[in-house]
C-alpha cells in the first residue's frame, strides 16, 4: 500500500496547488495550448476572428473559436457584435483580461532573451 506523502517544508509556495486554489484555476485556463497567443495578440486591440487566425499561424477556426469561447467564459474576452450588414464581431480583451498584459510582456521578454526552441 501506498503512502500518501506529506508536506515536510513549512514554505507555501512549495505546497501542491489545491484544486480550488485560484492560482491552479488561473493556470488551469493558461496552459491551454492556443490562450496565451490570443491574449498576446489582443492586448494590441480589438481583434475579429480572421485578424486572430492570421496573427497566430498554425490555429485552426475550431480550436480558434473554442479558446475564445473560454476566455470568454472565464471573463478574460469580451465578444462584441454590431448591427452592421454584413454583421461584424469583434473580440476584445475585458479589464481582467487586459491586467495580464505586464505578464504577457514579461514572458515574452523572457522567451526573447532566452530563446527557447
Amino acid at each position: 500500500m501506498l503512502k500518501k506523502a506529506e508536506n515536510t517544508t513549512s514554505d507555501p509556495a512549495m505546497e501542491t496547488l489545491p484544486i480550488h486554489c485560484p492560482a491552479r484555476r488561473l493556470l488551469d485556463v493558461l496552459a491551454e495550448k492556443w490562450v496565451l497567443l490570443i491574449i498576446r495578440a489582443l492586448v494590441d486591440g480589438p481583434l475579429r476572428t480572421g485578424e486572430l487566425r492570421r496573427c497566430i499561424d498554425g490555429i485552426s477556426e475550431k480550436m480558434l473559436v473554442q479558446s475564445l469561447r473560454s476566455l470568454q467564459d472565464h471573463g478574460l474576452v469580451e465578444r462584441r457584435s454590431y448591427a452592421e450588414v454584413p454583421p461584424r464581431v469583434d473580440y476584445r480583451l475585458t479589464k481582467t483580461g487586459m491586467s495580464l498584459r505586464p505578464i504577457i510582456q514579461s514572458l515574452n521578454s523572457w522567451a526573447e532573451k532566452n530563446a527557447i526552441l
